[in-house]
Order: C-alpha cells, then sequence, then structure tokens
C-alpha cells in the first residue's frame, strides 16, 4: 500500500507534458515572424492567439465525454489513446503553412486529447487515496501548474536552435514516448487495495450520478463558483506580462521573468487548496479563496504601478487559479461521492472552459475601453463577491438535495 505514491509521481510528470500549453506564449510570436517569412502569410496578435484559445475550449469540453468512458475503458488503454492524439496534434502542428492550420491541429486535436487524458490520473489518484483526495489529487496536478516554469525556458531554447516547427516536432515525439509510457502504469485500485478511512467527508456516503447531479442546486452553484474562480485566475495568466509592461512599467525579459515565477504559485496554489478542502470543506475553502482573490485585487488597484503590489497581487492570483483546479475535483467528490466522480467531474469542467472564453472577452473590452489593464480588477471583484453570496446561499449544508 506504500506504493501508492507512485500514482502521483506518474500523473505529475503526465501534467507536467500536458500542461506545455501554458508555455504557448513563448511559441506565439517566432510563429507569427516564421509563417510570414516562409510563407508570407501576415498573422495579427489576435489571431495568433487562437491557438490556445481554442486548445482550452476543446480541452474543457472534452473532458466530460472522456469522464464517461474512465470506468468503462481500462484506464491505461483510453490514457495511451489520448496521449498518441497529443502527440499527433504536436507533429502535424510542425507541418503547419498557416496559422489555420495550427488552429487546427494544437487546437483541436491537441485540446481533445489532453481532455481525453486530463481526467484519469486524478481519477486514478481519487481511488487510491479516499482519506487524502483533495490533497493527493493537488500534488497531481502540481505539475500541470508548474509545467510553464519548466517547458517555457526548454522550448525557448529549442526554438532558438531548431526553429518553431522543429520544436513543434521534437515535443510531439517526446510526449507520445514519455505519456505514452507513464500511461501503462495507471490502474485503479481493487477491493482489497483500497484504503479504509473513518475520516468524515461532507456527503462521501452519496452516490449521485450525472442525471440525478444536474437537477440538483448545488451542482449549479458549485458550477458557477468554479466559473468564476477560473475566469479570475485565467484572466490573470493572460494579462501577466502584457501588465508588467504596461503598468508597472518593466522591461519584456523582466515580465517573462515574472510570468515563469508566478507558474510556481499556480502549482503550489494545487496541493495547498487540495489540503484546504480536505481539513476544512469545500465551503471553507471556496470563501477562503474568494477572500484572497478580492484582496490581490484590491492591492493591485489600491497601489497601481507598484511592483511590490504587482508581485504580491497576481501571486496570490496565480496561486487561487492552481487552488480551484482542486477544490473543483475535490468537491465533487465531496458533494457528490466517489462512484461517478469521472463523468460528475467532466461535466463540471465545463464551468473552465466557459471561464477561459469569458476572461477573454472580458479583459479585451476593459482594456480596449478604458485604455488600461488596472481595470479589469473591478469585473474580478464583482465576480467574486457574487461567488461568495451562491456559496453561502446554496452551498451552507451538508444535504446534495435540492
Amino acid at each position: 500500500m506504500k506504493r501508492r505514491e507512485r500514482y502521483i509521481i506518474s500523473g505529475l510528470v503526465m501534467f507536467l507534458c500536458m500542461g506545455t500549453i501554458y508555455s504557448w506564449g513563448v511559441f506565439q510570436t517566432p510563429l507569427r515572424q516564421t509563417l510570414e517569412t516562409l510563407y508570407g502569410e501576415p498573422v495579427s496578435p489576435t489571431l495568433a492567439s487562437m491557438p490556445y484559445t481554442t486548445f482550452l475550449f476543446c480541452y474543457a469540453f472534452s473532458m466530460p465525454v472522456a469522464g464517461l468512458f474512465i470506468k468503462k475503458i481500462n484506464p491505461k488503454i483510453l490514457a495511451i489513446a489520448g496521449s498518441l492524439l497529443i502527440s499527433l496534434a504536436w507533429i502535424l502542428a510542425s507541418y503547419a503553412k498557416s496559422i489555420e492550420f495550427i488552429i487546427l491541429t494544437y487546437g483541436i486535436l491537441g485540446g481533445i486529447g489532453v481532455g481525453t487524458v486530463y481526467g484519469i490520473p486524478m481519477a486514478v489518484v481519487t481511488e487510491w487515496f479516499p482519506d487524502k483526495k483533495g490533497f493527493a489529487v493537488g500534488l497531481t496536478l502540481l505539475g500541470f501548474g508548474l509545467s510553464p516554469f519548466i517547458t517555457a525556458p526548454l522550448a525557448g531554447e529549442l526554438i532558438i536552435k531548431f526553429g518553431v516547427f522543429s520544436t513543434f516536432k521534437v515535443l510531439g515525439i517526446a510526449f507520445a514516448v514519455i505519456l505514452t509510457l507513464l500511461s501503462l502504469t495507471l490502474r485503479f485500485p481493487n477491493k482489497s487495495e483500497i484504503v479504509v478511512t473513518t475520516q468524515k467527508h461532507e456527503d462521501l456516503g452519496f452516490d449521485i450520478g450525472p442525471k440525478d447531479m444536474l437537477k440538483t442546486t448545488k451542482f449549479y452553484a458549485l458550477w458557477s463558483c468554479y466559473a468564476i474562480g477560473a475566469f479570475s485566475g485565467l484572466l490573470a495568466i493572460g494579462v501577466s506580462s502584457s501588465y508588467a509592461q504596461q503598468v508597472i512599467g518593466i522591461s519584456p525579459l523582466k515580465a517573462a521573468f515574472f510570468t515563469s515565477f508566478f507558474a510556481i504559485f499556480n502549482g503550489i496554489g494545487r496541493p495547498l487548496f487540495g489540503a484546504i478542502t480536505d481539513k476544512l470543506g469545500s465551503k471553507k475553502a471556496i470563501l477562503i479563496s474568494y477572500s484572497s482573490i478580492i484582496f490581490a485585487a484590491g492591492l493591485s488597484l489600491t497601489f497601481k504601478g507598484n511592483i511590490i503590489a504587482f508581485v504580491i497581487g497576481f501571486s496570490i492570483l496565480w496561486l487561487n487559479l492552481g487552488g480551484w483546479l482542486s477544490i473543483a475535483p475535490a468537491s465533487t467528490a465531496n458533494i457528490f461521492g466517489k462512484p461517478h466522480y469521472t463523468a460528475n467531474y467532466g461535466i463540471l469542467f465545463t464551468a473552465y472552459g466557459i471561464g477561459a472564453l469569458s476572461q477573454g472577452f472580458i479583459g479585451g473590452y476593459f482594456k480596449e475601453t478604458f485604455g488600461s489593464y488596472i481595470y479589469i480588477f473591478y469585473p474580478v471583484i464583482v465576480a467574486c463577491i457574487l461567488g461568495i453570496f451562491i456559496c453561502l446561499i446554496f452551498l451552507r449544508n451538508k444535504s446534495v438535495k435540492g
């Protein structure tokens, strides 16, 4: 039983590979320059960001479909299939002659591949660690949060030495090998291997399937809270570099350094808030997250242009994005039970996709309307206050009904 920790390690490395998506900023400018030089195709900054946006959307909305099959199909087979799709997406992208082909391969195929694989290590770890599911899942997801800190510099070096298209191919081949081999290690425990725990969780005895879950107000409350948390965190990630340069007034090089630095907090937030959810429950974890986000936004508004306030504020915002990727899955198991966890969380994860889409539109609107990224904190504060009310009203009791 002591060997159950190996599933955390396998999942962590898999997420480290899949989290390379958050390093898209490293590819974006070289890709625009290369396409224009080789094929004479000018690519606008907005269009160049579409592979990333498309990826997030496909990743979020393919996960519910994959979640329906995790318990029906051997997790190894499903993980290998998704891993090969991820690899294929990166390798095909290396043959691109237009940004539209990158959107089709890297964005759509890659997003579906990650959406297929994403829930499998989480489901496996949740089964092996029923006593510490929030913390264990958080540790596993640490790889996704830390990925930009490791993969962004690596990808940057590869692009300098071999070019952007060769880098797509090298990473695609590497992912094929690493993800496929690690997929072979994944399995659910049998009855004799399951850890028996007397620890009390919110609704651990419930066995609520997707159809019944969708009939409860608790699902829509948790979905709304997750969308707000994802919106706030992804908005911070999306504007960190631009905010640093335009509001704080630092160089692009220093802005890139801070982006890598903030990725550490994104990683730490996952086991930290996983442990908080295990210890204090979903409601308190959500309230702590929203309160800290409001504090970070208020700090940035109060001390405009102050680099210390910038570092503290954005560290907290990145921490909370990582935190929500532990709060949400742990809360799904807490509130609706474990038997249908993978399918239930897959449906809940669509909130992440909506948060990703809304942050792009709202962030861009406030920047264009008011002329500064500082104004993005107003919708963040309003959204989190709304989230606090939703949490207090609809997540106040332990009953899943109503």
